[in-house]
């Protein structure tokens, strides 16, 4: 795989004819919502909203994007609007939804709640080349899933790649891309994969209401937020 490059510079300032505004292309806008009343089915395990629905709602939100005007996903399930030059990917555990929106490179996001998954953890330790015996963790398993919506990589094709050692931060992964990832207050993981190094913009609403930045994803929950 080639190293990605910075795609041209995108301004944020709104478009002719008061068309919405664009993200700004060395940022990534990250909005988290959680719904205090979590739709169930008739078995009472939650329901999690549409992923269109999500990545469209958070772009109206963030950048007034007309509600009408759906994303689309190309041929590696990748959403966005092509013509705009907007990248978007999105992730969803019952309550809680997480879309990331960029102007410039092509982002992937995972949410994974906290659940014991032993089979599936210890099938990934292998896919990743951990120690025989040696699991993977949610951690792991969430950028493994964030590296496949931002790549062509799939989960046949997952064999050999290789995750860097944890810090904060964005670290860079074998196969070329950047990979960030961060503990909610719930205890959730999340993951963002990306083709740079951009700032990351968090936001947060609840419920629908509108969205307002928070400078620690890892206090949301918690009541400290701001």
């Amino acid at each position: 795989m080639s190293t990605p490059t910075r795609q041209g510079p995108v301004a944020l300032v709104p478009t002719p004819r008061g068309a919405p505004a664009r993200p700004d292309p060395h940022t990534l806008d990250v909005l988290i919502s959680l719904r205090s009343h979590t739709p169930r089915d008739a078995m009472g395990n939650p329901l999690s909203a549409a992923g269109r629905y999500l990545v469209t709602q958070a772009a109206g939100a963030l950048y007034g994007t007309d509600q009408r005007t759906a994303p689309v996903q190309d041929q590696h399930r990748r959403w966005g609007w092509p013509d705009r030059g907007v990248h978007a990917s999105v992730a969803h555990c019952g309550g809680l939804g997480v879309v990331a929106l960029s102007g410039g490179p092509r982002v992937g996001v995972d949410l994974q709640d906290e659940r014991v998954r032993p089979l599936a953890m210890a099938w990934l330790g292998e896919l990743l080349g951990f120690p025989e015996g040696v699991p993977a963790s949610l951690r792991d398993f969430a950028e493994s899933e964030a590296l496949i919506k931002v790549s062509h990589l799939t989960k046949e094709t997952f064999a050999g790649v290789r995750l860097p050692l944890w810090r904060a931060g964005w670290r860079r992964a074998a196969c070329g891309y950047q990979l960030l990832s961060t503990r909610l207050g719930d205890g959730s993981h999340l993951a963002l994969a990306c083709e740079d190094t951009p700032t990351v913009r968090w936001w947060t609403s609840r419920d629908g209401a509108r969205p307002r930045r928070v400078l620690d994803p890892g206090l949301l929950g918690t009541g400290q937020e701001a």
